[in-house]
């Protein structure tokens, strides 16, 4: 497993990293398929003293599944400690996925040890389902002009053709209030 740790605004000590190394090191035990752990640290110069401290951390597995958490703590140490519980709740709804498309018949799941939380937070029957569809026109526009449709329709994102690249981009607007831009890419 490949770990990866980037401070931004930050000085990633020794004692830092250590404790990552160990909290990322159990990670692989519950999701053993896992291939790469990136964990992004920064600190935000706010007036307010509580949550300035970021931990996001993103794991994929060889089968291209991506999961992702974010905490705000005002201690660095609490906030990583809060982004891998988050990850633990994640990768216990996934398996839980795997399981039911295993008992349907889908492709063999190995599944690593059980989490160390009560199962009771995780309901089997908690099957998520899409509640509405909505189909709508794709017009060509540059990023620039997706962005001024995002700010009319009053949106966090907007799906649009992307007329410079020609493929369908998904434009997010983020919590500092600049833009994203998701670019897909077939593997």
């Amino acid at each position: 497993m490949e770990l990866s740790i980037n401070g931004h605004n930050l000085e990633v000590t020794a004692r830092l990293r250590d404790y990552l190394e160990k909290k990322a090191g159990r990670l692989d035990r519950y999701m053993p398929n896992l291939s790469g752990v990136h964990v992004d640290l920064s600190a935000e110069s706010a007036r307010s003293s509580g949550e300035r401290q970021i931990a996001q951390i993103t794991i994929r597995d060889n089968r291209g599944t991506i999961l992702r958490a974010e905490e705000r703590s005002n201690d660095m140490f609490a906030a990583i400690d809060e982004v891998v519980d988050k990850l633990y709740r994640q990768i216990q709804r996934y398996q839980g996925k795997q399981r039911q498309k295993r008992r349907a018949g889908a492709e063999d799941f190995i599944a690593g040890e059980p989490l160390p939380f009560e199962d009771d937070e995780f309901e089997e029957d908690d099957v998520m389902q899409i509640v509405r569809q909505k189909r709508f026109p794709l017009h060509p526009m540059p990023a620039e002009e997706a962005i001024e449709q995002m700010e009319l329709l009053d949106h966090d994102f907007f799906v649009f053709f992307n007329s410079d690249d020609e493929a369908i981009n998904v434009l997010y607007k983020r919590r500092d209030g600049n833009y994203g831009l998701l670019q897909p890419e077939l593997d």
